[in-house]
């Protein structure tokens, strides 16, 4: 008898491979792994519908903590991929695995997954799995299937399955953001609709902040309630998308080379990152925050790719380890017109000083503005040699003969 562990989510893809997998690939059990990374409730109760329709048992794994602490992770490298902050990204190692211990578990000989050929999560979930000795298999991208096909087979088989909203969109949600795709999302020149959100209000003319707490990089506490990371950002996924914060609308380049249009909701995650960078303005020396942009892509970089375990992200992580040390204390932003921006920080680990900074202070360690007439003379004065120079080769270079010179050529000819 032959097993095969499915990542099962209910939406329509993953519904329709359970019977593939047993028509097409000849499998004799389907075990469907359902992995808890923060969706809403009714997708749980939607998964528990199209399995009980199969005849499926699943599994569900609660994987919330862990994928909010790999969140928090991705805040203190301020992980962003072409400007929005990755979340299906980081929930796919984290399913991926939990889904890999299932199957091991129940002795499954194979493991599949619902993602096409043209989207990143097939790589994502497959550089898990195949590190295994388990087989991989991928019905939508092994059979061409399109989303038409999928919802035909679907209705034929009488599954009680939709593609989010009334199978208009394709849709993604875990704790640190929400996806909508798909659709009429997929001409560039559509202008989405205000029902693709559920997470963000309409952008309003309130405001108002809140004071975020850090300890060593990580997000602590929200106006001075400490709060477990998975708590920290159900909450400010709330109050944060109230105010219309964490929108994003994308031309995306994914790892196959398509780019495609995207939309996201990520409240939380746009007003930690906000405040993160926030304060890490205010700790690190210039040489630190220059360098660390180069860290902190490549992190991101990774992390896109699903290789958050990868030894390179591990010796990223040394250096953003230790500038972290640092990145101690608090940050208030504001929420305005569906933005975020730092309005106060505040740190014992400051690099600044008020009065060496103040217009009306004279002499601060025995340094006077009079020091700074020196610095002056030598700012640039490689350029204004190089510049000199320049000018002076030009001015003495003899000018190329004109007509006179042609006349003369055809003289000695």
């Amino acid at each position: 008898m032959t097993s095969v562990a499915l990542a099962f989510s209910g939406g329509l893809d993953t519904t329709v491979c359970v019977s593939l997998l047993k028509e097409e690939y000849g499998y004799d059990d389907v075990v469907g792994v359902t992995v808890d990374v923060g969706q809403p409730e009714s997708e749980f109760e939607e998964a528990k519908a199209t399995a009980e329709a199969h005849g499926l048992d699943i599994h569900v794994v609660d994987a919330k903590d862990e994928f909010a602490d790999l969140c928090f992770d991705s805040v203190r490298a301020n992980a962003t991929y072409q400007g929005y902050p990755l979340g299906t990204a980081l929930a796919r190692p984290v399913i991926a695995n939990a889904i890999l211990d299932v199957a091991k578990e129940e002795g499954c000989d194979a493991l599949a997954h619902g993602c096409t050929g043209k989207g990143n999560d097939q790589l994502r979930f497959e550089v898990i799995w195949r590190a295994s000795d388990l087989d991989v298999v991928a019905p939508v991208r092994e059979m061409g299937l399109t989303r038409e096909w999928e919802k035909q087979y679907a209705e034929e088989k009488g599954l009680p399955v939709q593609a989010g909203n009334d199978g208009v969109w394709s849709i993604d949600t875990n704790l640190w953001s929400r996806s909508i795709e798909g659709g009429q999302l997929e001409d560039p020149s559509y202008i989405p609709p205000e029902d693709i959100y559920e997470w963000t209000e309409t952008p309003q003319g309130e405001t108002g902040t809140v004071e975020i707490a850090f300890e060593n990089g990580y997000p602590v506490a929200v106006d001075g309630e400490e709060m477990e990371p998975a708590d920290l950002i159900e909450h400010l996924n709330e109050v944060a998308g109230a105010y219309g914060v964490g929108r994003t609308d994308m031309m995306e380049d994914r790892m196959l080379g398509l780019k495609v249009r995207e939309n996201y909701e990520h409240p939380a995650a746009t007003t930690l990152l906000t405040a993160h960078e926030g304060l890490e303005q205010l700790v690190l020396t210039k040489e630190e925050r220059d360098f660390k942009e180069q860290i902190d892509q490549q992190w991101a970089n990774k992390g896109y790719q699903g290789l958050v375990d990868a030894p390179f992200v591990k010796a990223l992580e040394g250096f953003i380890d230790e500038t972290q040390t640092r990145v101690t204390g608090t940050v208030t932003v504001k929420f305005d017109g569906g933005r975020t921006r730092p309005v106060a920080r505040e740190s014992d680990y400051a690099v600044y000083s008020e009065e060496a900074a103040s217009f009306n202070t004279k002499t601060v360690g025995g340094i006077t503005q009079e020091d700074a007439t020196g610095v002056a003379k030598y700012h640039g004065f490689q350029s204004r040699l190089a510049n000199a120079a320049v000018a002076k080769a030009t001015k003495d270079k003899p000018e190329l003969a004109t007509d006179g010179g042609d006349e003369k050529a055809e003289t000695d000819e």
